[in-house]
């Protein structure tokens, strides 16, 4: 057995589909296993390494099978820790019953600032397991100031407990020098275009980039690339719509390397990390002011002040036809970007593991 702590993570999102919370604990795994520190870091999971994981990241995988989700993280994945004799077991929302101190990180609580955006299954589940992991946990993580605040008014068992550490964007996500082409030989996408990345959900708020760019006039002949997986809500069809559906990350690097301009007109996140990725590849940044997003974006993009479509549509008309701003975007993006690393965020969550031993 190691004689160092061991900090036990549940793996299950590790190198998933692009999803935030994957982003998340991909960066965040791989740079803990990049930096030297006092740990032993293990990470258990229902499913075998995925393929092409980093030497040590491999080497501390524990596949520990299981009938299913709620079977492995209710019974299996506490036992293998106990097993393990872990010190800290860190999970994301839902934090179950263990013996070694829990660390739980919640991304944001918009299923409770906005009940209407969920399913009633995921909102019930979620409204149940995270005020639970709450108390249990000796320390909360979150992504954002914005973020941090809003649990703590949620739950008055987060305060003095809540770490706000930033995310940062996917170390994949880089700009492509070839990204019209690509983006042209795979979507057969020729012309202009915006783009918007995210899951299709209600919270996500894509209508309302569909309507804006439809308000567009003839003289600006943008299509609007919407990417991301299917999830649940109807969007309007229109001809300046294409839905390529969830890309891999070339394909979405080059979307961003070629886009004219970003869109995220989502109704609340508790971080934003398309932005992070927009700015990384030099993609000028249109946001909403929900949630954590102005707080993410700084000077670099242009924070809408409401959700009506004819704003929106106004903005990109006057960004578009001024190069000078569009420019000016550009380079504050790229140096915004360089505010965000998963090499500092893994650090400072080190910093909170020491600090729930001590």
């Amino acid at each position: 057995m190691s004689t160092k702590p061991i900090i036990a993570l549940d793996a299950r999102l590790y190198r998933g589909n692009m999803t935030g919370d994957s982003t998340y604990w991909s960066g965040l795994i791989d740079h803990l296993f990049l930096i030297d520190h006092e740990f032993e870091v293990l990470l258990f999971s229902d499913e075998p390494c995925p393929a092409g994981s980093p030497e040590k990241v491999a080497a501390a995988w524990q596949h520990k099978p299981a009938r299913n989700g709620k079977v492995w993280s209710l019974i299996v994945f506490p036992i293998a820790t106990r097993q393990a004799e872990a010190s800290i077991v860190h999970t994301q929302y839902s934090l179950p019953s263990v013996k070694a101190a829990g660390i739980t990180t919640i991304h944001d609580i918009s299923f409770k600032l906005g009940p209407e955006w969920f399913p009633a299954k995921d909102r019930l589940i979620l409204a149940s397991s995270v005020p639970n992991s709450i108390n249990r946990a000796a320390a909360v993580i979150t992504v954002s100031e914005t973020s941090k605040r809003e649990i703590e008014m949620a739950y008055p068992k987060a305060w003095g407990k809540t770490h706000a550490i930033l995310n940062s964007a996917s170390d994949a996500v880089q700009p492509l020098a070839n990204a019209s082409e690509l983006v042209s030989r795979e979507l057969g996408l020729e012309g202009p275009f915006i783009l918007s990345v995210s899951t299709q959900w209600p919270r996500k708020n894509m209508q309302l980039a569909i309507d804006a760019v439809k308000l567009l006039p003839a003289a600006m002949p943008h299509k609007l690339v919407l990417t991301g997986k299917a999830g649940w809500g109807e969007l309007g069809a229109d001809p300046r719509v294409v839905l390529p559906g969830y890309v891999p990350t070339e394909l979405l690097c080059a979307l961003y390397s070629a886009a004219d301009l970003y869109l995220c007109p989502s109704l609340h996140e508790g971080f934003g990390i398309p932005l992070v990725e927009a700015f990384r590849c030099g993609c000028p940044v249109i946001c909403s002011s929900g949630g954590a997003l102005p707080e993410v974006a700084g000077n670099a993009a242009a924070v809408m002040p409401d959700f009506r479509p004819e704003t929106w549509s106004q903005a990109i008309q006057e960004i578009l036809g001024d190069s000078s701003k569009l420019s000016g975007m550009k380079a504050r993006g790229l140096e915004r970007a360089k505010s965000f690393s998963w090499e500092r965020s893994a650090q400072q969550h080190l910093e909170v593991y020491r600090q729930v031993l001590r």
